[in-house]
């Protein structure tokens, strides 16, 4: 039996707005965060903006600076190289424990999440696009069983999906990552775990690539 889902509380839904909004790239890196307008703006008090942006300063998404108050944060390079040096080694070896842990059903699952990748893809929506390609890989945290796997990864999508939305912004096509997903469940349904695991680390590996070169890049 399922238990009854609770509705969001002021603060989460507010907490949930601001931080689609800084990985959508609404607020830039350095801009101020007026609690003011953004509470007249949201129709809410301060006090669940105000809560909002302490949970966002102690997830790193935004800073205290003092005089100019509080401000979007810089993306940093360093993180982001360690969370996909992560990537690299963790997703791989996902792939192979959802080898041998998929359900019965995860060719149509998969079959399905492509189909709608790649409609993502076409409409030019970013935070779609962003949407679909993390529900791919939480489909492969989910098949793999493992727990520790989803939990961390998902505790930092949120940087990456920030990530990814530079990347976006910046013209390159997620037409390419939806293919490299294609290869990566063309070989899990033949069976082919070797190719997967390695198609997995292609992916991370080169989306790695693309996000250093992009950042470096940011003033």
């Amino acid at each position: 039996m399922d238990e009854i889902a609770l509705p969001k509380s002021l603060t989460e839904q507010t907490y949930d707005i601001l931080l689609n909004a800084i990985c959508a790239g609404e607020f830039d890196p350095g801009e101020r965060l007026n609690q003011d307008d953004i509470a007249g703006r949201l129709k809410v008090s301060r006090q669940p903006v105000n809560s909002a942006i302490s949970i966002l300063k102690a997830n790193g998404f935004v800073e205290d600076t003092g005089k100019r108050g509080v401000v979007v944060a810089q993306i940093s390079a360093d993180q982001f190289r360690s969370i996909y040096e992560f990537r690299s080694a963790v997703e791989p070896f996902a792939v192979r424990l959802a080898h041998d842990r998929k359900p019965g059903n995860a060719e149509a699952l998969s079959r399905e999440l492509l189909s709608r990748g790649w409609s993502a893809v076409k409409s030019g929506d970013l935070r779609l696009q962003i949407q679909t390609d993390f529900e791919f890989h939480a489909m492969i945290y989910d098949w793999s069983g493992n727990e520790t796997i989803a939990t961390a990864m998902r505790k930092n999508w949120h940087h990456i999906r920030r990530a990814m939305g530079v990347v976006v912004r910046q013209g390159i096509s997620a037409e390419t990552s939806w293919q490299e997903h294609q290869k990566i469940i063309d070989a899990l349904m033949s069976d082919d775990v070797g190719s997967a695991e390695n198609a997995m680390r292609r992916h991370i590996e080169k989306a790695q690539h693309e996000t250093a070169s992009i950042l470096s890049q940011i003033p």
